[in-house]
């Protein structure tokens, strides 16, 4: 009982910070709202209906799979904040798992995610995108879950990285490609042997094929854009998920251990 509770004050922390800091709130809604409202007209205009597909519609579904994935993985960076206030310190000598201490940080940082689903899916009302009872109902635990894989994706990458100021840096090396690889905007299934293995192992890219197929499959009459098999993007997630939670926790108490 200890451990759940210890899991939910980190992540209620973690969300008292969001609505605390008025910077973060509106960065975190202008990107994916901007890109919503004028990539995915703007890309209607100018290419219309290539294969059928919605354009428009297209890019909603992979704003709204980016945006909670990404929202999640960079919020990790609050660990290092933690840890350079020596707050993770304070947490690391109590008598609780470390599992639960990384749990708390990605439940907490999913949660805080959640909100730019929400204004997402607002913005796609208002431009005229049609979504169904069951296709929100079936959004709303998907996006959840795929903040939650963006959270592992970050502690990963965050493990051994012993500052903000380096975590900001190499953040966007590691983000920016995955928009395109990920097909958060373009299709990607006849892409080039070497671009095709880059988008395979790609973490974005599955969170967004996740989400496309609850789209996609609770939507009548639309023609859906080409997706993995869902077996398989459900594999990949999992495996995915479990790798880098283990891998990614294991590095980040190795590394507290070491200070």
């Amino acid at each position: 009982m200890s451990e759940v509770s210890a899991v939910l004050v980190i992540a209620h922390r973690d969300l008292v910070k969001l609505l605390r800091d008025r910077l973060r709130i509106f960065a975190d809604f202008a990107l994916p709202l901007t890109l919503v409202l004028l990539l995915g007209p703007t890309l209607q205009a100018g290419y219309g209906q290539p294969g059928g597909v919605e354009v428009t519609t297209f890019v909603f579904t992979g704003v709204i799979a980016q945006s909670v994935w990404q929202s999640a993985s960079m919020g990790i960076i609050s660990l290092i904040a933690d840890r350079e206030e020596d707050f993770s310190q304070e947490i690391f000598v109590s008598p609780i798992s470390r599992y639960s201490i990384v749990a708390g940080k990605i439940i907490g940082e999913s949660l805080v995610a959640l909100p730019q689903a929400l204004a997402v899916i607002v913005l796609a009302v208002l431009l005229g995108i049609h979504l169904s009872p069951l296709t929100l109902i079936l959004l709303l635990p998907t996006v959840l879950a795929m903040a939650v894989f963006g959270g592992a994706f970050g502690i990963l990458v965050l493990s051994n990285i012993n500052s903000q100021r380096t975590a900001n840096q190499i953040f966007p090396f590691v983000m920016l490609p995955q928009f395109f690889l990920a097909g958060v905007f373009n299709p990607i299934h006849d892409l080039p042997p070497v671009l095709a293995f880059l988008s395979a192992i790609s973490p974005m890219r599955w969170a967004v094929e996740a989400v496309r197929h609850v789209y996609y499959g609770t939507q009548s009459g639309l023609v859906t854009p080409e997706l993995s098999p869902i077996p398989l993007v459900v594999a990949v997630i999992a495996g995915s998920f479990l790798a880098f939670i283990v891998a990614g926790t294991a590095l980040f108490v190795r590394s507290e251990r070491n200070r």
